[in-house]
């Protein structure tokens, strides 16, 4: 099959991350066995217990060759843009697919898929490794536990294989990428009616330390001790969130909490910014809970891995990007970088596609790296 039909097969499936992934992922394993792969399965229970699956397959004999990371799973499709069609019901448009993942990065796995089924296993010198994993947009369950019990995997970790993830980069190569860290604070008060003298607005007690957070976003967007250029924009793109119920105004809220994010850069001080959050929390009376979330992702611009794929790209210089992938968690393969179709302002749309073109000529590139790396 070409990528188009692979992508709307595999765009068909509603992998919306809170659900199960499990019948995508009989999809891909067996598509892959009829390619001709040795196919290993993971599966685990996410922390609310809805069951998934990674799958990982080897083509051809040996070791290194090309490994190549996607994951299947999606971020849910609130207000999708036309009643012609639903988000998970694939349809081209002239020369856009659209769908949820058609971008991110159900397109690119397509992709991968259609240039692996050009190639015979006797026709490999070299093997074909193809990751599909779990719960990238959640936290990364499904990479982290390739990382951690595939052996395949570490197949690859071992003769470090040429490796792709195959986020939407318009097939530019991209050698560094954001992390991540976040806050969740609360502020408990005492829900009352609120014509009485009775109970606390928990917002009350927030609002200090929303002021806190303010002054210290402001400071990481001014202040160049928090900035690196690599990246457009070089800052750390401090985001917020604010919660309380119930919603009635005639309520004292007995809850407030607030949701703070910021995005790592490979020079980012990140316990610092921990420290001032930490700090900034007590001297408030709020709760906190923090998530490390990974580190961003940087290999070397310079490095003989990078100038091999701009030269075969024939790309003129690698990128830096301003969001994260499973770069962060695959630290083991030294050979990595991010390439794959699709543009990421597409991403997480509420209209998402990907151009047919893309989608061609991501198989291509897929294609020749195979053709250099495996024949």
């Amino acid at each position: 099959m070409d990528a188009l039909q692979y992508a709307k097969d595999i765009v068909g499936f509603d992998t919306t991350s809170d659900l199960s992934n499990l019948a995508l992922t009989d999809y891909i394993e067996d598509r892959l066995r009829k390619m001709d792969f040795h196919t290993e399965r993971l599966e685990y229970s996410d922390e609310n217990g809805v069951r998934k699956a990674s799958v990982v397959g080897k083509k051809g004999e040996g070791s290194g060759g090309m490994a190549y990371f996607g994951h299947i799973d999606v971020v849910p499709a609130i207000n999708w843009f036309t009643k012609k069609h639903g988000p998970f019901e694939p349809s081209v448009d002239g020369d856009k697919l659209y769908g949820r993942g058609t971008c991110d990065m159900k397109g690119s796995v397509a992709t991968m898929m259609a240039a692996a089924e050009r190639f015979k296993v006797n026709e490999l010198k070299r093997p074909i490794y193809i990751a599909c994993t779990a719960d990238e947009e959640v936290g990364y369950g499904g990479a982290i536990q390739v990382k951690e019990q595939s052996k395949l995997y570490r197949e690859m970790v071992e003769a470090q294989s040429n490796t792709i993830i195959g986020e939407p980069t318009l097939l530019e190569v991209v050698y560094a990428h954001k992390g991540g860290v976040s806050f969740k604070a609360i502020a408990r008060g005492e829900s009352a009616h609120s014509s009485t003298k009775l109970g606390m607005n928990a917002n009350w007690i927030m609002i200090p330390f929303l002021s806190k957070m303010k002054a210290l976003y402001e400071e990481t967007q001014n202040n160049s001790e928090w900035q690196d250029f690599e990246f457009d924009p070089p800052t750390l793109c401090g985001n917020i969130g604010i919660e309380d119920n119930p919603k009635a105004m005639n309520v004292k809220k007995p809850v407030s909490i607030c949701r703070v994010g910021f995005r790592l850069m490979p020079k980012t001080q990140t316990d610092l910014l921990v420290e001032r959050v930490e700090k900034a929390a007590k001297e408030c009376n709020v709760e906190l809970t923090i998530d490390r979330g990974h580190e961003a992702f940087r290999v070397d611009p310079n490095s003989s891995f990078i100038k091999e794929v701009l030269d075969i790209t024939e790309k003129p210089k690698a990128l830096a990007v301003g969001y994260g992938s499973e770069a962060s968690v695959y630290t083991d393969l030294k050979r990595r970088l991010l390439i794959g179709p699709g543009n990421v302002e597409q991403a997480h749309t509420f209209d998402e596609w990907i151009s047919t073109d893309q989608l061609q000529l991501g198989t291509e590139q897929y294609v020749e790296f195979v053709q250099n790396w495996c024949q």
